[in-house]
């Protein structure tokens, strides 16, 4: 089913308008073009038979009509029409001209009047002018009849047809163009609230700015607001419940992950062995994933939170710092981790941005394998900086690399102490910073890169709807 569309429904209002509009508008123009044109051409008449009348003699009761034959041509010379008259005494009989035009003349003509009316003479239509001239005593009149064919009337009602449909041609495309114009800016706030609602996400419910639109799409975005509103701060309820329920089991899973340590490395009964490091590395599964559940609240109330303003970071310092924290693990699993540093300037929050990095090497450390190299590169590029996180180990296979944002989910036969929020959190942190995130293959062809482009420093940062990349 089609759904109702505002500017289909606008459209089709302003077409069936058109449509009764344009023809009574035709109608208009063709009546006022028209009428002027044939009343000047039945009035042109009048003239010759006004003439006729003032040649009409009485001579003690009989009349004549004294005319010569220069006169009479003279009477119906007409470049385009052909022109005839006749003048006839009261009793009817024919004084001069046409006796089958005066054979048209009304029966009941008075003096002084004018008639107008259509006739044929020999087959031919004309336009007929009568007037009653009173010629003789008593009242009785002489009708006069002047006709002429209908040549210029012809092209006078051309000319009124052309002069409708030019001008209503003239009135519907600029009505028409209007009216779409019309519709588009109607419409165009309403597009506008689209948009931003459309950009709107879990993590991205920031108010939309209702300041530039009317006041009907403006009630209805503040009703929105209001809702966006409420839902931050549901979200931000439950983003504090996330991060303090992380910092409270971060204690004792790290009390737990100590005890553990303490108690393999302590002389115990073999047979405890297999428990023990069972419950060692369970504790550290835990220690991380509080850690990472406690990363995650932090990134999503970065932004959600417009009051977190980023700063001007150098990524290059940033690896560098974390350097000793990762050493250890690395070289603890037989890893050669690596840094290739060269300056990469971004705009963000630098304990995300420190979070960030720190999940790509966790991540690299705990599924690359043992004698892996891992290497750690910054630089800077053509529009923006890039970070990125590369080893040579076992790599994940290509259907399977997009999942790997998702939360809580791990790669098919991955092993260590991860939750599957590692990368989750980096694509978070990513989407924050307007950055784009890749899973690709090593350099080397072999193995797994995950690559940060961030966008140059200064440039305003768009929030995507999607997911990481």
């Amino acid at each position: 089913m089609t759904r109702p569309s505002l500017r289909r429904t606008f459209g089709l209002w302003l077409a069936l308008s058109l449509a009764a509009l344009i023809p009574l508008a035709a109608a208009m123009i063709y009546v006022l073009v028209l009428t002027p044109a044939l009343d000047s051409l039945d009035r042109s008449l009048t003239d010759t038979a006004v003439a006729l009348s003032q040649i009409v003699e009485d001579h003690q009761g009989q009349l004549s009509l004294p005319i010569s034959a220069q006169t009479a041509r003279a009477l119906s010379a007409d470049l385009v029409d052909e022109t005839v008259f006749s003048v006839a005494d009261p009793a009817g009989h024919v004084l001069g001209g046409s006796a089958e035009l005066a054979a048209l003349a009304p029966a009941a003509l008075a003096a002084g009047q004018w008639l107008f009316f259509d006739g044929a003479l020999q087959g031919r239509p004309m336009r007929v002018a009568a007037y009653g001239d009173p010629c003789a005593e008593g009242g009785r009149v002489c009708p006069v009849l002047v006709a002429e064919t209908k040549g210029k009337r012809t092209a006078a009602l051309r000319a009124a047809v052309l002069a409708a449909a030019v001008g209503a041609l003239a009135l519907a495309l600029p009505l028409a163009a209007l009216a779409l114009l019309a519709i588009h800016r109607v419409l165009q706030p309403l597009q506008r609230a689209s948009d931003a609602i459309g950009r709107l996400d879990a993590r991205q419910l920031r108010a939309i700015d209702a300041g530039s639109m009317p006041g009907e799409v403006a009630g209805f975005v503040q009703t929105l607001n209001a809702l966006l509103a409420r839902l931050r701060e549901a979200a931000g309820a439950q983003r504090a419940f996330v991060a303090d329920a992380a910092h409270q089991l971060r204690t004792p899973w790290a009390i737990v992950r100590v005890e553990a340590s303490e108690l393999l490395a302590s002389e115990h009964p073999a047979a405890l062995q297999p428990a023990l490091e069972r419950l060692h590395l369970a504790a550290e599964r835990g220690s991380r994933l509080a850690q990472q559940l406690l990363s995650l609240a932090r990134a999503e109330g970065a932004a959600l939170e417009a009051r977190a303003m980023p700063q001007r970071v150098d990524l290059r310092q940033l690896a560098a710092g974390s350097a000793d924290h990762w050493l250890a693990p690395a070289l603890q699993a037989g890893q050669d981790l690596g840094f290739d540093l060269e300056p990469a300037v971004v705009d963000g929050h630098p304990v995300l941005l420190d979070e960030l990095i720190g999940n790509l090497i966790h991540n690299a450390i705990e599924h690359a394998g043992r004698g892996a190299r891992v290497t750690v590169r910054t630089r800077m590029l053509e529009g923006g900086a890039e970070l990125s996180v590369e080893d040579d180990g076992p790599g994940v296979p290509a259907d399977e690399r997009e999942l790997l944002w998702r939360r809580f989910h791990r790669s098919r036969g991955a092993g260590g102490t991860g939750s599957g929020l590692g990368l989750a959190i980096v694509a978070d942190i990513a989407r924050l910073h307007g950055a784009t995130a890749a899973i690709e293959t090593s350099a080397a062809g072999a193995g797994f890169r995950v690559r940060i482009r961030f966008p140059a420093p200064g440039r305003p940062v768009a929030q995507p709807a999607g997911a990481a990349a």
